[in-house]
């Protein structure tokens, strides 16, 4: 039988963890509102009245890093850190319970060993004074401390309450004897020089990621035992990386852009663009199909997070089209297509990630990203005309003129968002991070004058919602950005460096090899984690080699983003599944065909760089 800890012991561990729920997640909200104020006022006072504040982005910054860790702790509160459990989730419930809390206490060592350098790092931070606000740079960098310092108190709190002592006793020593015995043995690690990157960053990594730990934990429990036991780096070190790559004030548009994306599916945009597309397409053999990607490719457009963009589409379309016969694994198929192929569309995520840890312009980038997912998108509707060509559609009452010029009409406002949100950068209005906000008040504007939608009440849940996910894609930035810079101090860029140069076949050859790499990466790593640890060292061996950045930048998201939707490891094709309520296995044989034109359509815009070029 199992061992119980005491039942109110337990209870009181669980409440003492919901009860920290509303303490984390009242001020992320508000820090969300505050940001979209400060942002907004910076425009209106650099572009309308001539008179610059010069304080925005200092506060900017602040209130992002708070933002970043505070919204970390809600996703670790919420178990939404992203993970690969596609092989975990095979296992028998009691294996799968047993690996589960391996999970929180591995994610436990990591907080742990760096709550103190942390702390280290902020009290440092005392001597920085920023040149606008004139205040201590300890107020922001104290949000590391105590962010780290909260998810280690959630960790411990969920391990205190699970019911089972025997898994929670075996979990904890089962970590703690593998930290133990690495401890033990590192003296014998030194020598080896860089065979320890692959222990770390191959093996190491590679089981934790397998046994379904968060990967930011992952990333960072392996890159502080890298620096721990095999250099005389100190962690505050790796602190700092963290700070650098959490903080970069163009990943500011990640909150909002998701935010952005979560208002125009609440407010009726995403609905309204979806019916005047089914009113033109509707009657045509796999017409609603078609829909499908037509509707990403413009809600891409909007939000740039793909998931934001999955959840505003599949509830408005999924029901018409189940009701003309089709099949639910084809749709998911389809719907996680669309989700790899409208990776490109600005303002993409992936494509500010890379103009944030590569300096290439996000402007060209946004420009560059437009014509290769058309290409891909073409590449999908040729699928999907071959699949429906003799759909029956006896049954359907194609719109007429006068049901499609009221259709365009209600879409006007939503169909105008993606050029207000391009005219605002191009002329330079805002920037690229500012931008999201103009796209916030336009939606909320055209929800209360227009579509007469907007929910007070979801507000809230939304602003949670934002700041959870955008957490766990700050922390996976800023570990990776540690593990980047622990590899580039090995020397492992100038081996590969020297590695992808030295590639016989030149050009098509690098690009091919960047194709496979940066699948497998997408599948295993996700997209924005690739990017970040892989985006330093390859683009400069890109320009070397002689392939034009933008054009590379394509190549390398277009693949990354048929790793993330392929099935079986692909996390976005899981999302897709859990947005359209659709079991995996139904969608695992359609979408093969989606993804070999998916990637077919990948190697068209490498042969051809005009695609990613031809406009800037």
């Amino acid at each position: 039988m199992s061992v119980r800890p005491p039942e109110n012991w337990r209870a009181a561990f669980a409440r003492a963890n919901q009860a920290l729920i509303p303490l984390v997640g009242i001020p992320a909200a508000w820090l969300i509102v505050m940001e979209i104020a400060d942002l907004l006022a910076g425009i209106i006072a650099r572009y309308a009245l001539h008179t610059p504040l010069v304080w925005s982005d200092e506060l900017a910054e602040i209130l992002f890093l708070w933002l970043a860790m505070l919204g970390s702790v809600m996703a670790f509160q919420r178990d939404e850190h992203m993970r690969m459990t596609a092989i975990v989730g095979k296992l028998g419930p009691k294996a799968r319970a047993f690996i589960d809390v391996v999970a929180v206490a591995v994610c436990l060592a990591f907080l742990a060993l760096v709550i103190h350098p942390a702390y280290r790092f902020a009290a440092d931070e005392v001597y920085v004074t920023s040149p606008a606000l004139g205040i201590v740079d300890s107020w922001r960098a104290a949000a590391l401390p105590v962010g780290l310092g909260l998810m280690l108190l959630v960790a411990i709190l969920r391990l205190a309450s699970i019911a089972d002592a025997r898994i929670l006793f075996g979990s904890l020593a089962l970590v703690g004897g593998i930290v133990g015995a690495m401890a033990l043995i590192g003296p014998w690690l030194i020598p080896l020089g860089n065979l320890n990157l692959v222990i770390f960053f191959v093996v190491i990594v590679g089981a934790m990621v397998i046994l379904a730990v968060p990967i930011a934990f992952a990333f960072g429990l392996a890159t502080v035992g890298y620096l721990t036991l095999t250099t005389h780096t100190p962690n505050m070190v790796m602190i700092g990386r963290m700070d650098e790559g959490m903080g970069h004030i163009i990943l500011l548009a990640i909150p909002l852009f998701v935010f952005l994306g979560l208002l125009i599916e609440m407010t009726g945009m995403a609905r309204a663009m979806v019916g005047f597309l089914a009113s033109l397409l509707g009657h045509v053999r796999g017409g609603l199909h078609f829909v499908l990607v037509g509707a990403m490719y413009l809600v891409s457009g909007i939000s740039g997070s793909k998931a934001a963009d999955m959840a505003a589409i599949a509830p408005v379309l999924f029901p018409e089209m189940v009701k003309r016969g089709a099949k639910p694994g084809d749709l998911v198929a389809l719907l996680a297509a669309t989700g790899a192929q409208t990776e490109t569309i600005p303002p993409s995520l992936v494509l500010i990630t890379i103009g944030s840890v590569t300096g290439i312009s996000i402007s060209a980038l946004f420009t560059g990203g437009l014509l290769p997912g058309v290409v891909l998108a073409i590449m999908l509707c040729f699928v999907v005309w071959r699949r429906y060509r003799g759909e029956d559609l006896s049954h359907v009452q194609r719109a007429n003129w006068r049901q499609i010029g009221r259709a365009f009409v209600v879409a006007i406002p939503a169909l105008i968002l993606p050029f207000v949100i391009r005219f605002a950068v191009v002329k330079g209005i805002a920037t690229a991070t500012e931008v999201s906000t103009i796209g916030i008040i336009y939606s909320a504007l055209a929800g209360l004058l227009v579509y007469r939608q907007f929910n007070w009440r979801r507000l809230y849940p939304m602003l949670i919602e934002t700041a959870t996910l955008s957490g766990a894609i700050l922390l996976i930035i800023g570990a990776a950005t540690g593990m980047a810079w622990a590899l580039t101090q090995s020397g492992f860029s100038a081996a590969l460096a020297k590695f992808m140069t030295d590639l016989p076949g030149g050009i098509p050859v690098f690009l091919l090899v960047t194709i496979i790499a940066f699948i497998i990466l997408g599948s295993v790593l996700e997209g924005i984690p690739a990017i970040v640890l892989f985006g330093p060292l390859l683009f400069p061996i890109a320009r070397q080699v002689g392939v034009n950045e933008i054009h590379y930048a394509m190549v390398v998201v277009l693949a990354m983003g048929i790793g993330l939707f392929a099935p079986p490891f692909g996390v976005g094709y899981y999302a897709a599944c859990a947005i359209s309520r659709i079991h995996p296995d139904e969608g695992m044989k359609p979408i093969v065909g989606y993804m070999i034109a998916m990637l077919i359509g990948t190697i068209i815009v490498a042969a051809v760089p005009w695609i990613s070029i031809g406009f800037l």
